[in-house]
């Protein structure tokens, strides 16, 4: 996690291609078509910002909350950034920590979190590939007594949760000494894959058996476990340390031929990276989400005409990272860039990327989601406690004039619950005071999964119980439901107003599923509909209307 530093010398521009750019999600898009033209009936739901109302969301809101965005934090556990805390504690603490995080997530009204389970070459599941991760237990390759993996997903799930799996493609130890690892690590095993850059360890990307054994620790993480998505950060080849050279020279004279320069060299072993792993997942589990969360700075205008008005560091000269390659060829189902820059800041201004992503963005439809630097309101160079809500804010505006910014990713876990400056507070108030969809991908496979049958809601005492019927065979149930009420008996609710949206519930293996309403206040009267999603959060018409009496 970065910010802008001085422009380093420019390399040559790369072309993109057109049409051929959209091959891939074209190909997803026919692949589904037969579910899209079921006769079942879907609202996807509108990702423009919607005036704003008459007496205002909250204190300051410019715009009414989405019924769609993507709402998420980042859960880093590199040297235990946020979870585990540290090292060594006993798996029921670990797991309690993690629960504790899911709290925050609830409490802030975040619909997803994206966890690191793959910080340095190793693992927080049992791979046959790669060691246990020592951030576990401060050994590496100890057991840590459960699989986290699995619990993460579970526990997320259970919440109706997006979990997003995070890896760091080449990054192998934070210290540059391969002794330090276990015996049996791949690194040690093939000394011939590493090199020593800054003081640590790295994957060199240029070997193509380097390339494939990523992949495989990767993919097998994808195969095992209930993923929702893949996700990668800003890390490809590391970003530059003064007075050092990457040593790659001897791979570049075994495999760079056809490449005149070294620089084009490493951004081609990087796409080829990102477009195999995209298009494995998509092989695999064509439902599980594949995102990268870059720099935010691609190429500077003064640069590259396509670039963005900025003069900051550039992630296809610093990283070989040619992030706006992945998004107009369609590799990508989403782009987190990690616009991590406050209003007004030459060198790299957040009014100036966020539009200049979402026209990327537009170009094949991929979803946009910009990283917030939550840690700098913390750090103090946010000085102001509304920068966030601000940029949020902003992104609506975005959303009227051009292609939407499907939603925000905050870095990291640990500033969420801390509040400065009741940052996060604010900006839950003004943009979060109801849950949110995360939106539908309508490339990705969708279930024709059918609309809930209301069956009773009566008051207990501890609000008032919302009982529903999926009766449908077991392959075609929905993955969540989605619980609308507003006061008062009336004959329909708007569903495609966020202010009604009142849960999003995870499917029980049942026919019957029920959820309480612990806000449903005694003396007034309510009326509900429930509709259903599919994993990817393609939504049915809502159920016939149920009223509860005034208690």
């Amino acid at each position: 996690m970065h910010q802008a530093t001085t422009t380093p010398t420019p390399e040559p521009a790369t072309s993109d291609s057109g049409p051929a750019g959209l091959a891939r999600r074209g190909f997803l898009t026919l692949a589904v078509a037969g579910a899209a033209a079921s006769a079942f009936s879907v609202t996807i739901g509108t990702l423009a910002a919607s005036p704003a109302r008459a007496d205002g969301t909250a204190a300051g809101a410019a715009f009414a909350p989405r019924k769609r965005e993507l709402r998420a934090m980042w859960i880093s556990s590199v040297v235990n950034i946020d979870w585990p805390s540290k090292t060594g504690l006993s798996a029921a603490d670990q797991q309690a920590e993690f629960l504790r995080w899911l709290d925050v997530a609830a409490q802030f009204n975040l619909n997803a979190v994206f966890v690191q389970v793959r910080p340095t070459a190793d693992a927080f599941w049992p791979s046959p590939l790669e060691p246990w991760s020592q951030y576990l237990t401060g050994v590496q390759g100890q057991d840590p007594g459960y699989d986290p993996l699995a619990f993460i997903v579970d526990e997320a799930h259970r919440r109706n949760l997006e979990l997003h799996a995070w890896y760091n493609p080449y990054r192998v130890s934070m210290q540059a000494d391969p002794t330090k690892l276990v015996p049996e690590h791949p690194a040690r095993v093939h000394p011939e894959w590493i090199w020593p850059y800054g003081g640590k360890l790295y994957f060199d990307p240029g070997l193509p058996e380097v390339q494939e054994h990523i992949q495989q620790a990767i993919m097998h993480s994808v195969e095992h476990y209930d993923l929702d998505g893949v996700h990668f950060d800003d890390y490809f080849y590391p970003y530059a340390v003064a007075g050092q050279t990457i040593p790659d020279a001897a791979t570049y004279a075994a495999h760079g031929a056809g490449f005149a320069d070294i620089a084009d060299w490493r951004r081609e072993n990087v796409n080829t990276f990102v477009r195999s792993i995209s298009e494995r997942i998509k092989a695999t589990k064509p439902w599980v989400k594949f995102g990268i969360s870059p720099f935010g700075i691609w190429r500077n205008a003064a640069t590259d005409p396509a670039g963005s008005a900025t003069s900051g560091s550039q992630s296809y000269d610093m990283q070989f990272a040619d992030t706006r390659k992945w998004v107009v060829e369609g590799w990508l189902d989403y782009i987190n860039p990690q616009i991590y820059w406050q209003f007004g800041l030459a060198v790299a201004d957040y009014a100036a990327l966020v539009p200049w992503w979402a026209d990327v963005a537009e170009a094949s439809g991929t979803h946009l989601y910009i990283g917030e630097a939550l840690y700098k309101v913390t750090s103090g160079v946010f000085t102001d406690p509304a920068e966030l809500s601000n940029h949020l804010d902003f992104d609506r505006q975005v959303d009227a004039d051009r292609a939407p910014v499907h939603g925000n990713v905050y870095f990291s876990a640990n500033h969420v619950p801390a509040d400065p400056q009741g940052a996060m507070t604010l900006l839950r108030d003004r943009h979060y005071p109801t849950p949110a969809i995360v939106p539908a991908m309508p490339w990705l496979p969708e279930t024709d999964v059918r609309t809930p049958v209301l069956a009773v809601v009566h008051r207990v005492d501890d609000g008032a119980r919302v009982v529903w019927l999926d009766a449908i065979r077991p392959d075609r149930r929905a993955t969540s439901f989605a619980v609308y009420r507003v006061e008062g008996r009336v004959a329909s609710i708007d569903v495609e107003d966020a202010a009604n949206l009142v849960a999003t519930v995870r499917a029980a293996d049942a026919v019957r599923q029920e959820w309480v309403d612990a806000a449903a206040a005694p003396g007034t009267a309510y009326t509900y509909v429930v509709t259903a999603l599919d994993r990817v959060w393609n939504e049915t018409a809502p159920s016939r209307p149920g009223w509860v009496r005034a208690g």
